[in-house]
């Protein structure tokens, strides 16, 4: 797996009467993907956005959509958010009957293909597809809403997962999403962690690139 440290603002967290504005701005800092969360308000209690907001975001992007899918059925809407622009599109174990199937549908769309856990899923749970994937990403809060507290059992699950990636699938991305801020960044780094998601410690702070640059570098 790479050492580098790849920085991911959701933008979930962005002002969304200026999102032309927020996503310029992070085309323009050191962040590497811009990380694109859909809820369907039936797999998490929420609902964000889907295609329009996807599509524009890809319109203004000049760095890869990163697009995580909270959703049931996600199978049906692969296509349509290649069209609209995802370069990685990420479903979660709990939400797909046939995650071998659904793995191959990505890839074959020409993304990168990506599984999440939520916070009480095992890693155990993907040591039959990790092979398979480019991306593993570990919920660190409890997925539906931004500014939630971090889980601290993640250290731990990330550092679990990294044992399985070092044997069946070095290259993985391990991702880490929900309250991913420059004060355990390097805990997390340190666990295994190589992607980070960060929204509101990235759009709450009173510069949204200063801060993206500290967790890039921290």
């Amino acid at each position: 797996m790479t050492n580098a440290r790849l920085i991911a603002p959701s933008i979930l967290s962005a002002d969304f009467g200026n999102l032309q504005r927020d996503i310029e701005m992070i085309n323009n800092s050191e962040a590497d993907w811009i990380h694109v969360d859909v809820m369907d308000g039936v797999f998490v209690p929420n609902i964000s956005f889907g295609f329009p907001v996807t599509e524009v975001a890809f319109k203004h992007a000049t760095k890869p959509l990163d697009v995580h899918l909270m959703i049931v059925e996600p199978d049906k809407y692969l296509k349509r958010f290649k069209d609209a622009g995802a370069a990685s599109i990420t479903v979660h174990v709990e939400a797909c009957p046939h995650l071998n199937r659904t793995v191959q549908a990505i890839k074959e769309l020409g993304c990168k293909a990506g599984v999440a856990l939520n916070p009480h899923t095992p890693v155990a749970m993907i040591e039959d597809i990790i092979k398979y994937v480019d991306l593993i990403l570990i919920m660190s809060v409890n997925p539906g809403f931004g500014g939630q507290h971090f889980i601290d059992n993640t250290y731990k699950k990330i550092a679990d997962l990294k044992k399985l990636a070092d044997l069946y699938n070095p290259n993985v991305y391990i991702e880490v999403d929900g309250g991913v801020d420059a004060t355990n960044i390097n805990k997390l780094m340190a666990a295994g962690a190589n992607v980070f998601v960060a929204g509101s410690s990235v759009f709450g702070a009173p510069s949204a690139s200063d801060m993206i640059s500290t967790l890039k570098h921290t």
